[in-house]
């Protein structure tokens, strides 16, 4: 095979096979086929895409490109969420100990954030003596006992994937449904999960920026999964806004115990319930998803999700103390209002911009060098729909610094208000086939 005719091939909207994709993966990894070829590759499934069965072949391909990793040591069906990014998505804080309430292991591989807020690995940090890297025996071990344990991402897990997210980056081709549901899949088929819930995002903060992007992409996703003997179902929510109030590492840990005592934020919390019932519906710990949600609110009530994440925090060597004693995580030294300019209704967030704003005082990151701050971020005192006065505090700076005019600056076009408004749907579509 020649990578010249593989291109071409694909050029001329012809399908490939799974030895050609095959080829192409693993020359990519040991460096026999050089970047620029990748890159005309990428742009020719940009413009022509690919076939479900194309993008399941890539899928496997990239996941068999490093260490896949076993879990079949740990009793019961596992299942693994991944959400495809937003601002203040804190769902995997509420959503590993809550279901592992519910008797489903849920054995977590999550990543450093990238861009407007940390990644889960990041919330977790904030929490003072948390330990993410674990041995896998250990991890395997953490899970079977108390049904939950969240670390991170080996080092090796799909290296394919990581090469050719840098080169999409760099050559336009990040936005391409195909080498977007290939990304997400593989790192989920290489850490081990029997089933995955999608949890796919729509709006201003997300990738997907319309209902129908959105759906296309869950559908593939969904396909790939089932082609792959994963179960795999998806949810479209919405990232118009921010979810929940909380933006940053330390704010979104306290946003978390929060809502697993049942005080949470409504969009977090109804979120966290439709996650939570995919997952009991995919580890087949439940019959339907009305009753897998009941279940999940009667963990909320009686404690024991709560119960669950300060287990899961004292296992992993953290302070659970926080639990109780919210104000010993990290806080900033400032906390600076940020006033409505005139009376209305809030009528938009652009989470993009908020998230920025955050990412600004040291929430998140630019590049993969920089340090983050778990005490600063923005904390939301109104959401679309909230009826506001002037000089009422929209939301609340947490910096670390005296001068956040540049912030102020991004914030100043981050938000509208007008006469009426209407709070935006917040799940758009579930897709469990």
């Amino acid at each position: 095979m020649r990578m010249v005719d593989l291109i071409t091939k694909k050029q001329n909207n012809d399908e490939l096979t799974e030895a050609e994709i095959r080829f192409i993966i693993e020359g990519y990894t040991d460096g026999s086929i050089p970047d620029y070829q990748m890159s005309a590759f990428a742009m020719a499934v940009y413009f022509t895409g690919m076939t479900h069965e194309e993008a399941a072949y890539l899928t496997i391909a990239m996941a068999e490109s490093g260490d896949q990793i076993d879990l079949s040591a740990i009793e019961g069906i596992k299942v693994d969420k991944h959400s495809t990014g937003g601002v203040g998505d804190t769902t995997t804080l509420v959503l590993a100990p809550l279901v592992a309430s519910c008797g489903v292991p849920v054995a977590k591989m999550s990543g450093r954030g990238l861009g407007h807020t940390g990644g889960t690995i990041d919330k977790l940090e904030a929490i003072p003596g948390f330990e993410y890297e674990l041995p896998i025996e250990e991890f395997i071990e953490l899970v079977n006992k108390n049904k939950v344990a969240v670390v991170g991402q080996t080092g090796n897990l799909t290296p394919a994937d990581k090469k050719l997210y840098a080169l999409r980056d760099v050559t336009g081709t990040v936005q391409s449904t195909p080498l977007i549901a290939s990304s997400i899949m593989s790192k989920k088929i290489a850490a081990g999960a029997d089933a995955i819930v999608l949890d796919v995002k729509i709006g201003a903060g997300a990738f997907m920026k319309t209902v129908e992007e959105a759906e296309e992409l869950a559908h593939l996703m969904v396909e790939i999964g089932q082609q792959l003997g994963r179960k795999t179902l998806a949810v479209i929510s919405d990232m118009n806004q921010p979810l929940g109030y909380a933006i940053g590492n330390a704010l979104e840990v306290k946003e978390a115990i929060a809502t697993l005592q049942g005080k949470g934020p409504a969009d977090l919390t109804e979120l966290c319930l439709v996650l939570g019932a995919q997952m009991l519906l995919a580890a087949q710990a439940v019959d339907n998803l009305e009753e897998g949600r009941q279940l999940l609110q009667s963990k909320i009530d009686n404690g024991e999700g709560l119960a669950k994440f300060r287990q899961m925090i004292e296992a992993q060597h953290g302070d659970a103390s926080v639990i109780d004693h919210p104000e010993k995580l990290a806080q900033a030294q400032y906390q600076i209002p940020f006033e409505a300019p005139e009376s209305g209704v809030l009528a938009n967030w652009v989470a993009n911009q908020v998230g920025e704003a955050a990412m600004m005082l040291g929430a998140g990151r630019e590049t993969l060098e920089d340090t983050i701050d778990p005490a600063v971020g923005i904390v939301l005192h109104a959401k679309v729909g909230d009826k506001v006065e002037q000089g009422d505090a929209l939301l609340t700076i947490h910096a670390n610094r005296p001068n956040v005019d540049d912030v102020i600056e991004k914030l100043n076009h981050a938000f509208e208000i007008k006469d009426h408004a209407q709070a935006p749907t917040l799940i758009h579509k579930v897709i469990t086939d």
